[in-house]
């Protein structure tokens, strides 16, 4: 017979998954033991294995999730029909704000994502393929200088993508330049370079912070 659900089972799931998330993304996942986690969560191991069956299956939630709604948000985007470029700082700013809220979740993505099995980070790699796919056509509609061709277009995307991904390493969401600032700022030296004067005309929007 399947366990009762008490009525503050999701948000007792959702501590978990946030408890684990910083424990993780600063211990290191295969450092951290179950205990760690009940202690961290204030809980004990019994209860732990109520909501989850490993710490493997909590991983698998964390990253899974985090790039489920990646690609969520992003296809909401297109859904809008903005004209090129204001789609792609949209892109742009919409990764940034998700990134500084989900920042643990985003340093297991890159960091721990090879601890689980190998079907899980095919579904996880799948959704990366289509996250990159959406970049790459957003800067194919404003490939004037035909740089989008087959042989290099993922390479570009993964150029602009990888200087929003990995600013869990130096960036500070809290300090004086905030997410939404710094998308733009990839957004104008990406699409200008960095010796023209940044592009305010087109939906930029300095001292805002995402959130």
């Amino acid at each position: 017979m399947a366990r009762t659900q008490s009525k503050d089972y999701p948000e007792i799931r959702d501590n978990i998954l946030r408890s684990a998330a910083r424990l993780f993304a600063r211990k290191g996942f295969s450092t951290t033991t179950i205990v760690d986690l009940a202690d961290a969560c204030q809980s004990s191991r019994g209860a732990l294995y109520h909501y989850f069956s490993s710490k493997e299956e909590i991983l698998g939630s964390l990253i899974g999730d985090h790039v489920a709604l990646m690609l969520t948000e992003l296809e909401s985007i297109g859904e809008k029909r903005l004209p090129p470029k204001e789609h792609l700082r949209m892109i742009a700013r919409k990764i940034m704000h998700l990134n500084a809220i989900h920042k643990d979740e985003q340093v297991l993505l890159l960091n721990e994502q090879n601890q689980l099995d190998p079907e899980l980070q095919a579904a996880i790699a799948a959704t990366q393929r289509k996250i990159v796919a959406l970049v790459r056509d957003a800067l194919t509609r404003l490939d004037s200088g035909h740089r989008m061709i087959s042989r290099t277009a993922s390479t570009y995307a993964m150029s602009f993508l990888g200087s929003l991904n990995y600013t869990y390493a130096w960036y500070n969401p809290e300090g004086t330049v905030t997410p939404q600032e710094y998308a733009d700022q990839v957004v104008d030296v990406f699409l200008h370079g960095f010796l023209t004067e940044p592009a305010g005309q087109d939906g930029a929007s300095t001292g805002t912070r995402a959130g």
